[in-house]
């Protein structure tokens, strides 16, 4: 969060005990969250994933790798199943199709594009058409089902400003460009800035650092708002035709306040790190937005956020900011918020299907790297609410990100999936359910969660019948377990080094009988529920009695012993699953 902040003598007392309130906010709705391994397919174990990778994820929720798809940017996805993935750096955007025999099918839904970036299903008068933004003219192609291949393809828009307008002398800065259509069928395009802070781009034709609307068919363009630095995230608010955007601040902004710390106009990183904010906002017809006259000040917190004077482009006042449109919510300074999706038309679930996504980059700019993840912010009727941490985890402890987030999308089963142009992946997060996260063709270690130990079978014996205990975590066989499933959420587990199953000794149905490998017969002993908890442990629970799997005594001692025991909670009773 936010350190170090300096602002104008007057307000530092209420805007510390604002931002300290909103802090606390995310803070509590974070604080219920886990660490979750990534569940990776074989075929895609490569960097990063060559070692185990964890995101921090809301209780009852896994997380898998859905693709590996290189420099992957905005994504949609489709209406029977799949996903379009934009590739701005071979020009092409890609259709990923779930194979049930292997791997994602990958295929070239579209080639030989200038900078693809973002990509957005609409439909009109019962066609549904996919528009693709390139750096320079915005495309659209008609929505075949089962198409491997974008069909009937319309240039809509063309002459949009990127490194080939010859005014720019091959340099712009955030040439890519974003997109949006509402109900009414009018579509909303991007222009970014070419800069980190000019005045060219005020005066330029087309305007830059501004929003246009067309007709959904590219016809009719007209300015629409300006004073927005670099929107990336474009979307509408379902049910409504009103536009939010999530806007990337400037740089290197020079302290704007001419108070007792000599720091007037100077660059200063313990200031330049938390300012000016990201914003997230709603765009109104003729609405100017600030830049690059006006940066959003944190004086009274991350709402409603009012302007100071851009030091370099507006130090005397001459352009009033106090005719810019304030934007509703701020982020952390160089967060790099991209993607922004609404969840209120999908079938994300439900706790989560009033309110919006936003995908944050990651900084680059900052003493302290922020940002690499993804903000949920609930919907109150015309706006959002408080920022709350959806999944993180890419930035590690070190401060070294192995992953950065783009853009999200929901697929028609109701699960998230996240692009990340960095590792060249996209993750899917869903409820976690057995039939999703336990492979039956994967080996696993058992670990206690009160001793961190292994489940492991006395003396990596093959004999039937020999007992069950928590040994260190070696890696063995005699510690390796497979799941089969039997039927929904009923499991044989199966010993690695023998083959034997594990089940409960005599069948006896007592509080405490031991656990054993033997051989398998199938009856209820030797048949188990797994119960997946918040905090993301499992519980075994024989199907026989109900009793779970419990170390004896709650001992940490290594060849403790495994019975079956009540299910009263126990950090004895709670078990990782490793994948081996």
């Amino acid at each position: 969060m936010v350190q170090q902040i300096r602002v104008h003598a007057a307000a530092k007392s209420v805007f510390s005990l604002v931002f300290a309130a909103t802090s606390l906010c995310v803070s509590a709705q974070s604080g219920a969250y886990i660490p979750v391994k990534v569940s990776v397919p074989a075929s895609m174990r490569y960097a990063p994933f060559d070692v185990d990778r964890y995101l921090v994820l809301p209780p009852g929720f896994g997380v898998w790798v859905y693709a590996r798809v290189p420099g992957a940017r905005f994504i949609a996805a489709t209406p029977d199943g799949g996903l379009l993935v934009s590739q701005p750096g071979n020009g092409t955007v890609a259709l990923v199709r779930l194979n049930s025999s292997g791997d994602p099918l990958i295929a070239v839904y579209a080639g030989g594009l200038r900078s693809p970036h973002d990509i957005v299903f609409h439909t009109i008068n019962e066609t549904t058409y996919v528009y693709v933004t390139e750096s320079n003219q915005i495309n659209r192609f008609t929505w075949v089902p089962g198409n491997l291949t974008g069909q009937n393809r319309q240039i809509l828009i063309t002459g949009l400003p990127d490194a080939s307008t010859p005014e720019l002398g091959g340099s712009y800065a955030h040439a890519l460009k974003n997109i949006a259509l509402d109900s009414n069928h009018h579509l909303y395009v991007s222009i970014a800035s070419t800069c980190n802070v000019c005045l060219e781009d005020t005066t330029s034709n087309p305007v830059r650092a501004a929003i246009y609307q067309y007709d959904a068919d590219g016809k009719n363009g007209r300015l629409f708002a300006t004073g927005i630095r670099n929107a990336e995230g474009l979307d509408v608010v379902p049910g409504t035709t009103t536009l939010w955007v999530v806007v990337n601040g400037r740089d290197n902004t020079p302290y704007p306040y001419n108070d007792d710390t000599g720091q007037y106009g100077q660059v200063i990183p313990s200031y330049v790190d938390n300012h000016p904010p990201e914003t997230f906002h709603s765009v109104v017809s003729g609405g100017d937005y600030g830049w690059p006259f006006c940066n959003a000040n944190l004086q009274y917190g991350l709402y409603n956020m009012a302007f100071d004077n851009d030091m370099d482009t507006n130090p005397d006042g001459h352009v009033d900011c106090t005719k810019m449109r304030n934007p509703e919510r701020g982020m952390q300074a160089h967060s790099a918020p991209l993607g922004l999706t609404f969840l209120q038309s999908t079938n994300a679930p439900s706790e989560y299907r009033s309110g919006a996504l936003i995908a944050l980059h990651g900084s680059w700019n900052r003493q302290i790297r922020t940002g690499y993840k993804v903000l949920y912010f609930p919907w109150y009727g015309t706006e959002p609410g408080d920022q709350i941490d959806f999944v993180t985890g890419w930035l590690d402890s070190s401060g070294d990100a192995w992953g950065r987030p783009v853009d999200t999308a929901v697929d028609v089963q109701g699960g998230i999936l996240i692009s990340d142009d960095a590792s060249g992946t996209i993750y899917r997060v869903a409820a976690s359910s057995l039939t999703d996260e336990i492979d039956p063709s994967v080996w696993y270690q058992l670990v206690a969660e009160h001793s961190g130990k292994c489940l492991d079978v006395s003396g990596a014996s093959g004999d039937n019948s020999v007992p069950l205990i928590q040994w260190e975590c070696t890696g063995g066989w005699n510690q390796q377990w497979q799941f089969t499933p039997l039927e929904q959420g009923v499991y044989r587990i199966t010993a690695r080094h023998s083959g034997l199953s594990v089940g409960v000794t005599n069948a006896s149905a007592s509080p405490g009988a031991r656990l054993q490998q033997q051989t398998w017969t199938g009856q209820s002993s030797q048949q188990w529920k797994l119960v997946r908890g918040a905090d993301g442990t499992w519980r075994m629970v024989s199907t026989n009695t109900g009793f779970v799997a419990d170390v004896c005594g709650a001992t940490t001692e290594d060849g403790a012993c495994v019975i079956q025991w009540p299910d009263w909670g126990g950090l004895n009773q709670r078990w990782h699953m490793a994948a081996k």
